[in-house]
């Protein structure tokens, strides 16, 4: 049996237990291999090695699509038993005799001690927003082998460590902001370059996701009632759960689930008559004021009457509705035609985004595999709804890879359909036109080994799904919603249902990306209120209205504004815009594991030789976003590098062109003018900031070992008084002490917070 680590601030006298009350922790007991234990994990281990060689080796002219779920499944049981263990073991070192600040802070709003299940929905709703979706989507456009191998090896060895480890030392600290560690761990110069990246990166990732629900909403007036009607539905359950059935979670769970299926079936009867589809067929501007509004409402809002229904919604649609998609491919089977390594791999050029494979398939396909914006959700409520220090790696690290997994979905999902539709809906309207017959002709002019797109199958699809159109639905959603679509009809048969399954998907999408809308301008609002803070302390009260409207009306603008540009982008909003997300989300996840990195190295010299755990993923990161930055600053080719693009534009706008490239007019020349020159400062802007705090980190790294340890900011200890297991289903030790703090009086068993 191993004992607990030492602890700061007192050791083990400052937590001695109650004698009163029962254990609050469980021993840690060295894990005992049985022979049906060892012949499980070879049995999960072989068949992972099974399905990793069908995808990597055995590659003929189709793989089947069950050796994605194979792979995928087997490499996340594999690494969360063993790699995360590791980490706990030799890096986080959780003590359970420690209260967290849900317990030593507790105050029925924001630290509230959760039950670890409700929590790990929390915070997988929160995380997941369109990158597991949209990226994966994108990236097709390589093949199927570069996407898989980074989405299911980047989550073990990058994502999720990233989530865990910013979680659990946020923790340590009471609950304090990826911003505040940075201050307190790198200095004045770090911490702030830290949280001014951190504050313009959250503009572009909250823009960029809102720009994925305009883009599969426009001109779709089945999508946005439906997506519409998400908004009432969610109020009535806040209100339901607030003064009609307090507590009842599973209750109005299912309600919402009956009425969003309502919805969607409605949906499609409204598009259907002559006054729904005048009233609900919205151009994407339109859309895209429409969510400007709703986020500004959405974030000064009460979190229980919008954003919390929608997080218990999305939860059980997100998890149920991946875990169906897998379902049905390991039923149905697909054969894959998309090639492992597509005839786009190996240049720069591409119809979907431009950019060679190394750096640009590492920042397309950000979420599904690393992010930053989970490094603010880590560092942002669920610290302070954790109840014990050793569900953290439940939380953190199995909650990225429930979203690595999302990932994977999306990607099967996005080769499963004909690869000439696949590049018709993801390409431009500057390239294709907008029309059947542009469409044809430009995917066709690709020289594609086996496609032979034609104007039937473009026509035939879109009328399959109840759609006018289906080019150029750029954004990855409506790809993926028709991905899905396809197999569950394969799965569940009746062509008749593809309308209703695609409409599903886009729901399904929407409430996806719209709690990351909603929840990231709540978070950046904090984050904006705690910087200002500083110098009008007023500001830092979340309670004084005024200071909430200001910053949130702020930060709004802020994402509102780039959504704006992106929606009326001339090459594609989402395809020129969603490298600029990617390559900031993997800068904040450098941020992130570099104040990590000055957390561990300042815990003593029993961590030093655990740190490559956490310099490898920021090394990797390091190299991958800032090679990526250089290319978009000083590319010489125009479809590459920002700056390269808008000297091209302006130029030909002094010779008095009046349409060049793409863009057929001259207000739209005068358009990429502007965007690029927008996407070309924030890129130098991100770029710069970021260097300045992974030099800091570094330097400050090398101090901290050389004096064999640092400052530490942990909060004192406080002696927990109550107990909880560690992981999603409890051990028999776990569930003995559990019917012994069962059996407490009632006033002296501790309460437990249900969201």
């Amino acid at each position: 049996m191993t004992t607990h680590p030492p602890t700061p601030h007192g050791g083990a006298a400052a937590l001695a237990p109650d004698p009163d009350l029962p254990p609050v922790a469980l021993p840690e007991r060295e894990t005992r291999w049985t022979l049906p234990k060892i012949l499980l994990w070879a049995g999960i281990a072989l068949l992972g090695g099974l399905a990793w060689v069908m995808l990597a080796i055995v590659r003929g002219e189709t793989v089947n699509a069950i050796w994605f779920v194979f792979a995928a499944v087997c490499t996340y049981l594999i690494g969360y038993r063993f790699y995360s263990k590791v980490i706990q073991k030799h890096i986080t070192r959780p003590d359970d005799r420690r209260a967290t600040p849900a317990e030593y802070k507790q105050d029925g709003k924001d630290y509230v001690p959760t039950d670890r299940r409700v929590l790990y929905g929390h915070h997988f709703a929160a995380i997941a927003g369109a990158g597991p979706l949209v990226g994966p989507v994108l990236a097709a456009q390589m093949g199927y082998l570069p996407g898989t191998i980074w989405i299911i090896v980047g989550v073990i060895l990058a994502g999720a460590v990233q989530d865990y480890l910013v979680l659990f030392f946020s923790m340590r600290r009471g609950g304090r902001t990826i911003g505040q560690m940075a201050r307190d761990e790198l200095g004045r110069i770090g911490g702030t370059a830290a949280i001014v990246a951190s504050l313009l990166i959250m503009i572009i990732i909250v823009a960029i996701l809102a720009l994925v629900v305009v883009n599969a909403l426009g001109e779709s007036p089945w999508g946005v009632f439906s997506v519409s009607m998400t908004i009432p539905i969610a109020l009535f359950m806040g209100c339901y759960l607030r003064w009609i059935r307090p507590g009842k979670i599973t209750e109005i769970s299912i309600i919402g689930f009956v009425l969003l299926i309502t919805a969607i079936i409605a949906g499609g009867w409204i598009a259907d008559t002559e006054w729904g589809a005048a009233l609900f067929t919205l151009d994407r501007t339109t859309i895209a004021w429409g969510i400007i509004i709703y986020g500004f409402i959405a974030a000064v809002l009460p979190v229980w009457l919008l954003l919390a229904p929608r997080d218990y919604l999305s939860t059980f649609m997100k998890i149920g509705v991946i875990v169906m998609l897998a379902g049905a491919i390991v039923l149905v089977r697909p054969e894959i035609n998309v090639p492992a390594f597509s005839e786009f791999a190996d240049g720069e050029l591409g119809p979907v985004f431009s950019g060679p494979l190394f750096p640009f398939l590492f920042v397309t396909i950000a979420c599904g595999a690393l992010s930053g914006f989970h490094a603010l959700i880590a560092s942002g409520t669920t610290p302070k709804l954790i109840e014990k220090e050793r569900q953290t790696r439940f939380i953190g690290y199995g909650g990225m890879l429930m979203e690595s997994f999302v990932a994977i979905m999306a990607l099967v999902a996005a080769i499963s359909i004909d690869r000439g539709i696949y590049f018709a809906m993801n390409a431009s309207a500057a390239a294709t036109l907008g029309t059947v017959e542009g469409a044809v002709a430009f995917v066709n002019g690709l020289g594609l080994a086996g496609v032979n797109l034609t104007p039937d199958m473009l026509t035939d699809t879109a009328a399959a799904v109840g759609e006018e159109s289906i080019i150029s639905r750029t954004g990855g959603a409506p790809t993926l919603a028709l991905g899905l679509a396809h197999i569950m009809q394969q799965a569940l048969g009746g062509q008749a249902m593809m309308a209703f399954w695609y409409h599903f998907a886009i729901m399904f999408e929407a409430l996806f990306i719209l709690t990351a809308v909603d929840a990231g301008t709540r978070v950046a609002r904090f984050m904006l209120q705690d910087s200002i803070g500083v110098v009008v302390p007023k500001f830092r009260d979340l309670s004084w209205r005024p200071g909430v409207w200001i910053c949130t009306a702020i930060m709004v603008a802020g994402w509102g504004a780039i959504l704006i540009l992106g929606v009326t982008d001339p090459l594609g909003g989402i395809n020129t815009f969603f490298p600029l997300f990617g390559i900031a989300n993997q800068l904040l996840a450098a941020i992130a594991l570099s104040v990590v990195l000055a957390i561990v190295a300042k815990r003593g010299k029993s961590y030093v030789k655990w740190l490559w755990i956490i310099a490898l993923p920021l090394a990797f990161t390091a190299v991958v976003t800032i090679t990526a930055s250089m290319y978009k600053i000083f590319s010489p080719v125009p479809q590459v590098g920002y700056w390269a693009n808008n000297a091209a534009f302006r130029n030909a706008l002094a010779a008095g062109e009046t349409s060049f490239g793409t863009a057929p007019t001259v207000a739209a020349m005068e358009a990429v003018v502007r965007n690029t020159a927008v996407q070309g400062t924030l890129s130098i802007i991100f770029v710069v900031l970021s260097i300045i705090v992974i030099t800091t980190s570094v330097l400050v790294s090398i101090q901290a070992i050389r004096r064999g340890g640092g400052d530490d900011h942990e909060v004192p200890p406080v002696p927990s008084r109550r107990f909880a297991p560690a992981g999603l289903i409890a051990t028999k030790e776990e569930r003995e002490i559990e019917k012994l703090w069962e059996q407490l009086p009632a006033d002296k068993r501790p309460t437990t917070g249900g969201h």
